[in-house]
Order: structure tokens, then sequence, then C-alpha cells
């Protein structure tokens, strides 16, 4: 019973009533709108487009939908079935495509699909075209083809492998050094799609593995959000398999999570920061992550003499940030790096192959990089408000208190107040009347407490 629409697309659940969800009609006139739009934004009259899916069990319903649709639109489509949402982002540059679509609603729950849209450099559609594609979905604004002119359909299924053989091509890969190592690696796949490509890229890298929920069936073993409470499973396997790492990764494998070899989890925040360590150690440059993300990146990028920017949240808004101050790697504190070298977009594969790089050449298990790394522990909660708040003005009011006892204010992307060795990030939903509550500090027990006093705050001054 939910539907969101965000500048990278539409996302839903299944099954629910007509304007209640990702229903057919919303998926077709969508689909039309982004057809619509590559058609008036190319000069040529062969406009191809890349579609796949990960495993839902929705995923080839709607993927039979969208190419229909598509090739009704007057636009070649090769289908790459099951697929992964970086191995699209690279079939779109290796293939020179116009564009692509991904079905997959990422971390969301198994009841829930989404359509992803791509534009011709395998990024994600800018805010601007995604809000012309809702504003030409509200007005139907669309053009079909003559049956004369339908567009044509191939299948091609080897993007996976075309994916995983770029990034082990990859210069700053030592794939030597990872075979030498003889890594022991346990993979939860959720019973998605990276059943498929990770087997690909351990092969590639020498590795040895044991894949957990490898069935690409859609019946995800777990809750796919790769949280330390859906990942007990993973856990026990690496110690009872005395593996050197634990790999989860989402249902379209763009998000990267790991557990050390003693069943502790390495955390999500850190994975941007192991792969941007081993990186600046190689190469010196900047960095960028979100708002939300933690500073451990920014100290790191200190350490080796880069210059770490932050980004509003949202991958889109990091790569532009990336491209703006000629960043060498970014990502999200969610598990997503980036790698600008090989595309830009969020890649688990390239987080596993820069992180097995650096442990390999280090001679590091995954907990002494942990512990290498400046310490920082996050609190993530809410305050629910009413309709009738007004909350800009409650971030104006927060900011002037607090302007005299900060070291840095940033406005980008709601309101980031940085003390120095902690920070809270508070951000307005769009959607509803909330206030959600980032904060980052040196213990647990500081955060929650920093998280604590900003509720308390926002409730005086609502």
């Amino acid at each position: 019973m939910a539907i969101i629409k965000s500048i990278s697309g539409i996302r839903g659940t299944m099954g629910d009533k007509i304007g209640e969800g990702l229903d057919p009609i919303l998926v077709v006139k969508y689909c039309l709108a982004f057809a619509t739009w590559l058609k008036r934004n190319r000069e040529s009259n062969q406009i191809n487009v890349i579609v796949g899916r990960d495993g839902r069990i929705s995923g080839e319903v709607l993927e039979d939908l969208v190419v229909s649709t598509l090739l009704s639109a007057g636009i070649n489509v090769v289908k790459n079935g099951y697929s992964t949402t970086p191995t699209i982002e690279m079939a779109v540059i290796l293939s020179k495509a116009d564009g692509g679509i991904i079905l997959t609603a990422s971390h969301n729950p198994a009841n829930w699909n989404a359509l992803k849209f791509f534009n011709e450099k395998g990024e994600f559609i800018s805010p601007e075209t995604g809000q012309k594609l809702l504003e030409m979905v509200e007005s139907e604004d669309f053009e079909l083809a003559k049956e004369s002119e339908f567009g044509i359909k191939v299948s091609d299924a080897g993007f996976m492998q075309k994916h995983v053989d770029a990034v082990v091509a990859m210069p700053i890969v030592n794939r030597n050094a990872i075979a030498a190592a003889n890594f022991m690696i346990v993979a939860d796949v959720i019973n998605s799609t990276g059943s498929h490509i990770l087997p690909l890229l351990f092969d590639a890298l020498g590795v040895r593995y044991k894949i957990l929920n490898g069935e690409c069936n859609g019946k995800f073993a777990h809750n796919p959000e790769p949280l330390p409470s859906h990942l007990t499973e993973l856990s026990k396997a690496v110690v009872d398999f005395k593996a050197d790492m634990g790999v989860s990764v989402d249902p379209d494998v763009d998000r990267l999570a790991l557990v050390c070899e003693d069943g502790q989890m390495f955390g999500e925040e850190y994975t941007l920061v192991a792969a941007a360590d081993y990186v600046l150690s190689h190469k010196t440059g900047n960095t960028v992550s979100n708002l939300s993300s933690t500073q451990a990146l920014r100290d790191i990028t200190d350490k080796y003499g880069g210059k770490y920017f932050a980004a509003a949240v949202g991958e889109v808004n990091v790569v532009n940030k990336m491209k703006e101050t000629n960043a060498i790697i970014g990502g999200e504190g969610n598990g997503g790096v980036i790698y600008p070298d090989l595309h830009y977009g969020r890649d688990a594969l390239v987080g596993i192959a820069l992180i097995l790089s650096l442990m390999a050449e280090r001679k590091n298990t995954l907990t002494q990089l942990k512990t290498s790394y400046p310490a920082y522990y996050m609190s993530k909660k809410r305050v629910d408000l009413t309709v009738h708040t007004n909350i800009d003005e409650i971030l104006s009011n927060i900011e002037s208190q607090m302007k005299s006892a900060c070291k840095e204010i940033n406005k980008t992307d709601g309101l980031k107040l940085d003390f120095g060795n902690e920070w809270v990030h508070l951000r307005k939903s769009n959607t509803e009347p909330i206030i959600r509550i980032y904060t980052e500090s040196p213990t647990q027990s500081e955060a929650d407490l920093l998280a604590d006093k900003f509720i308390t705050l926002i409730k005086q001054c609502s």
C-alpha cells in the first residue's frame, strides 16, 4: 500500500489496488515517459535501452511489461534478464546505449519493486529529468510508434561476465596478491542476483568461497537490509568455515556489508572507508560521501593529503559532487562504493575487489583493518511532527541556537552541525512531517545522547 516517487525512478509495493502501489498502469506510464523523453533528447532515430531485473518474484512480469512498452514507443531493447544495478550501468557504457532501466527495490522487502532509470552515461537520471518524467506521467504527454516503427528486442545475458571482467582488469586491483593470499569468503546473496555474479567475481579473483541463500528465486531468506540483526546466519558461517571475510550484498548488489573473521560486523559505514584507504594509498586525491556518512572518511583522506567533500544524500548528488571536485573515490555510508575509473555508480563488486587487494597487500585481517581506523559510532532517530509544523522554521531556530558552538554548518541537505569530534544531521522528509536525526560521536552512548538532545530541542522549537 505504498508508492515512492524519487529523482531516480518509481518504487512501490506490489499487489495493491490501482493507484496504491506499483501497479501495471503506472509502470507503463513511466516507461512511456522515459521513452518519449529519450526520443525528444536524442538525434538518432535508433534509440537503444538496456533492461534488467534483480531476483524478485515480480521481476519477470514487470520486465516483460517494461520491454513491451518500450517497443511500442519505438525503442530498441536489449533484455538482460537477471542482473544487478551496477551491471546495467556498465552495460549501458559498454554497449553505448542511450539509457537503461533496472527493476529492483534494492534493500526493500520482497513485496516491493521499482523502476530505476539511467542516462546514456550509465548514471542515474538527474533530478531535473526525474521531475520532467513525473510531469509527463501526470499530463500523459507520451509519444507512441506506428506498427512499422516498433522497436526491436534482443536478449543478452552476457553483461554480468563483462562487468566482472572489467572489475578484475582495473589496474588498481591486485589480482595476483589476492590469489596468493588464498582467501576464504562466505557470501550471503539473499536469493537474488548476487548468486549469479559473485561466484563469477570470486572465480576471477582466485578466492575460495561459500555461498549462502544462493538460489535466485526472490524468496529473501531474511530482511534484505544488510543490518547486523539480519546477518546472524552469515556471522555464524564465517566462524564455522574459518573464513577471512563475510560478504553481504543487497538484492541488486550495489551495497556491500562485511563481517570480520571473528564473526563481528565490520560496519557498513567502514566499507567505503576501507576501499578509500586502499585507493588513496596508491594515488593522492579527493573523496566524497554524503552528509550522513561517517567522518572517518574525512580523517583517512586528510591522512593521505587529499581533501574530503560532503554531498547531499542520494547517489546522484554524490556523483555530481565527485565530478565537481575530481574525486578519485566516493560513495555512501550504506556500503556503497563509487570508483569513477570504472563507472559512476555504487558497486559491491568494486568494493570487494578493492578491499581484498588491501587485505592481501598489507597482510591484514578485517579486524586489524577496522581497529586501524578512527572509531566513530552513529545513532539514527526521528521525530514525528504534525502536518501544520513549520519544519524549516524549526531548523532555522536550531541553527541560530547552535551557531556559536559549531565548527561548521552545512545546509546543503537539511541542517548538519559539525562540533569537531561529533556531528548531528537533521533532515526533513519530503513525504511526511518527520525530522530524521543522524549523529556520530566517539562512543555509542555519546551518539545516542546527542540525538536525544536534539529530539528535545526540536520539540521545544515546534
